[in-house]
C-alpha cells in the first residue's frame, strides 16, 4: 500500500470541497482508493511555466492540465492585464490545437477573461500558433494565449501566455504574472463568462497571416523554378493543414502531394509514435510518399505548427533528413542572401539563435557583416531581441529544435512561413543546377564544417525529477576536465551565471538571465551543453563537432568523422 504524504494529502483533500465539480471530487476519491501513486504524482506541485509555457498531462490536481489550474493561470493573468492597463479594456486572442480537450479549455479560457471585464477574440476551430502569435499585433490585443503542448504524447497539453507584442511572456511580466496566480485561491476563479465581450474570428484573420507568411517567405524564385519543384507535406495530425497547403498554394507551388493518411487533426496521432518531426520515424509515411512521387523535398510540422522537419535528396538522390541546425543554417543564408541582394544589410541588422545551437551561426553574421546575438534556449528570448534593440532589424533566427522565425511580423517560431522558405531555397537551388544539399555543403566549405547531435534522457515522475536534479548537481560538482582525450578549457553555468576559463582560472559574469543550463568547451573546439527541459521530463545534451572542409568530394568522409567523434563524446560521458 503506497502511503500519501500528509502535505500532498492536504493539497488533495482541498480539491474534495464544494469549489470544485462533483466529477472532479469523483475522481479523486476513486483515484486515492485505487491509484495512489497517480494520485500523488497529480499533486505533489504545481504546474510551473516552463521555456515553453505551461505544459503537462490532462487530469485533476494541480500538476494537472485542467479547467481549474487554467482558470487559476486566466484568472492571475486577467488581474495583471488590469493593473497593468488601468485606463484600458483589455483584450486577449486565443487559439488552440489538435488535443484532446483543447475546445474546450479554450472556451474555459475565454469565460474566465470575459467574467473580469476582459474582450476575447476567440479562434472558431484550430489553428497554427504562429498565427495566434500574429494575431495579438494584428488585432492590438494586449495578451495572446493557444492551448498546445507541441510534440508532446497524447496525454497531454498546455497553456502558452503572449504578451502585446506577439512574443511569449518573458522579464519582467513573465515572474509578475506567475506572483499572482500562487497569490490566488482556485475560490478566486470567475469562471462565469460574459458572452457579450466573446467574438469569433476565422478566415478574416487566416487570409491576412497567409499573405503575410507568403510575402515574408518569399526570396525570389521564379514561377518556371516553383513549377519544377514536387514536395511532400505532412502536418501530422495538427494544425498546419489549416495554413500550409494555402500558403504554399498563394506562392505560386503546385505539386504538392499531402500524406492523406495523417492530413485529418487527431489527438491520438494514430499513424506515429511520437508528432514530433525531430524523429525520423514522425517522417516515414511522408518520406514513403516522396520517393513515389519523386519529390525534391519532405517537409513535416508538429501539431501546433510552429517547428518543421525537413528532409532533401543528397548527393546520391537518397533522401536524408536535416538536423535543426542544418535547417536554420540555410534558412538564415538565404535570408541574408536576399537582404545583400536589395542593398538592406546597412550594419544595423541581426541574426539570432540559443546557446544550445550550433556555433556556426555566429561565423555566418561575420561572414554577411551582421550581428549574431546568442540567448537561452527557447524562442521567446529570441523574441525579446526584436523588443530589446528597436534600432536593429531583425532578419532571421533559429534553434537547434527545428525552429525558425522569418522576419518580426511573427514573434514566435513559425512552420508556416518557414515551410515556404524552405522550398523557396529548394526551388531557386534546383533551378541553378544545384540542391538544397549541395548548398548546405557549399555553407560548410566557407565556414568549416559543423556537427551536432542531441541526446535525452526520459526520466518522469518524482522519481524522475530528482534524478535529473541529481544529475546536474553531480555535473557542477564534479566537473569533467577532460573529454574525449580533450582538456575541457572552460565551462559556462549560466545557473550561476559564471565563466571559469580552467587554463588560466579567471572566472567572468554571463549577462543573461539565470537558467539550469551547463557547457563544456574544450581544447578541440568541441562543446558539450547539458539542460533539463523546460516543457518535458527530460534532461538533454547537445553534442557539437566541427573541422575544416577542403571540397565537396569530402564531405562525405568528414561527416562521418565528426560523426563518429560526437558518439566518442557521449560513450565518454556515459550516455551510450
Amino acid at each position: 500500500m503506497i502511503h500519501i504524504e500528509p502535505k500532498i494529502l492536504d493539497r488533495i483533500n482541498s480539491w474534495l470541497t464544494s469549489v470544485f465539480d462533483e466529477d472532479t471530487q469523483n475522481t479523486i476519491k476513486e483515484s486515492i482508493a485505487n491509484n495512489p501513486k497517480d494520485i500523488q504524482e497529480s499533486f505533489y506541485k504545481d504546474l510551473e511555466f516552463g521555456t515553453g509555457g505551461m505544459r503537462g498531462v490532462m487530469g485533476v490536481g494541480t500538476n494537472r492540465i485542467n479547467k481549474y489550474t487554467l482558470g487559476k493561470s486566466t484568472q492571475g493573468l486577467s488581474d495583471y492585464l488590469h493593473k497593468s492597463f488601468p485606463n484600458e479594456t483589455p483584450k486577449a486572442v486565443i487559439a488552440y490545437d489538435c488535443r484532446h480537450n483543447s475546445k474546450t479549455l479554450a472556451k474555459v479560457v475565454a469565460d474566465v477573461f470575459s467574467a473580469n471585464g476582459i474582450e476575447v477574440y476567440l479562434f472558431e476551430d484550430l489553428r497554427p500558433t504562429p498565427e495566434l502569435s500574429f494575431a495579438v499585433k494584428h488585432l492590438n490585443c494586449h495578451c495572446g494565449i493557444v492551448l498546445t503542448a507541441s510534440h508532446n504524447p497524447p496525454e497531454y497539453n498546455g497553456y502558452k501566455v503572449y504578451w502585446q507584442d506577439g512574443g511569449q511572456l518573458v522579464p519582467p511580466h513573465d515572474d509578475a504574472v506567475v506572483n499572482m496566480i500562487n497569490a490566488l485561491k482556485y475560490s478566486d476563479i470567475k469562471f462565469e463568462s460574459n458572452n457579450s465581450l466573446i467574438h469569433y474570428i476565422g478566415k478574416d484573420v487566416d487570409n491576412v497571416f497567409i499573405d503575410a507568411s507568403v510575402k515574408n517567405g518569399s526570396v525570389g524564385a521564379t514561377q518556371t523554378a516553383k513549377d519544377n519543384l514536387t514536395i511532400v507535406f505532412t502536418s501530422l495530425h495538427g494544425t498546419s493543414i489549416t495554413a500550409v497547403p494555402e500558403t504554399l498554394k498563394r506562392a505560386g507551388y503546385k505539386n504538392v502531394h499531402i500524406v492523406k493518411e495523417q492530413e485529418v487533426p487527431n489527438g491520438d496521432f494514430p499513424t506515429v509514435k511520437s508528432p514530433n518531426p525531430e524523429e525520423p520515424a514522425a517522417l516515414k509515411m511522408a518520406l514513403e510518399l516522396a520517393e513515389k512521387v519523386n519529390a525534391d523535398i519532405v517537409i513535416g510540422t508538429d501539431p501546433d505548427c510552429d517547428r518543421l522537419g525537413v528532409a532533401v535528396r543528397n548527393s546520391e538522390n537518397e533522401l536524408q533528413l536535416l538536423n535543426g541546425n542544418q535547417t536554420m543554417l540555410m534558412m538564415t543564408d538565404f535570408l541574408l542572401k536576399q537582404w545583400k541582394a536589395e542593398d538592406k544589410i546597412k550594419g544595423k541588422e541581426f541574426i539570432a539563435s540559443t546557446i544550445v545551437s550550433t556555433p556556426m551561426l555566429t561565423k555566418l553574421a561575420n561572414a554577411y557583416g551582421v550581428d549574431s546575438k546568442i540567448v537561452l534556449t527557447g524562442f521567446k528570448w529570441i523574441a525579446k531581441l526584436i523588443h530589446d534593440f528597436p534600432e536593429l532589424d531583425f532578419i532571421g533566427g533559429g534553434e537547434e529544435s527545428f525552429g525558425f522565425m522569418v522576419g518580426d511580423f511573427v514573434r514566435d517560431k513559425d512552420a508556416v512561413t518557414s515551410t515556404l522558405l524552405a522550398c523557396e531555397i529548394a526551388a531557386i537551388s534546383k533551378s541553378t543546377g544545384s540542391s538544397f544539399y549541395n548548398e548546405l555543403i557549399k555553407l560548410y566549405l566557407e565556414h568549416g564544417c559543423y556537427k551536432e547531435k542531441l541526446v535525452s534522457i526520459t526520466k518522469k515522475g518524482i522519481e524522475g525529477a530528482q534524478e535529473i536534479k541529481q544529475m546536474m548537481i553531480d555535473a557542477r560538482e564534479n566537473p569533467f576536465t577532460v573529454i574525449n582525450n580533450s582538456k575541457v578549457v572552460k565551462i559556462e553555468d549560466y545557473q550561476s551565471s559564471k565563466t571559469k576559463h580552467l587554463l588560466t582560472g579567471k572566472e567572468n559574469t554571463i549577462d543573461v538571465p539565470k537558467s539550469n543550463v551547463l557547457i563544456y568547451y574544450t581544447e578541440d573546439g568541441s562543446q558539450v551543453a547539458l539542460r533539463p527541459s523546460g516543457t518535458e521530463p527530460k534532461i538533454k545534451f547537445y553534442v557539437s563537432v566541427n573541422t575544416a572542409l577542403k571540397s565537396v568530394e569530402d564531405f562525405k568522409n568528414i561527416e562521418t568523422q565528426l560523426d563518429d567523434k560526437a558518439d566518442a563524446i557521449l560513450k565518454d560521458m556515459n550516455l551510450i
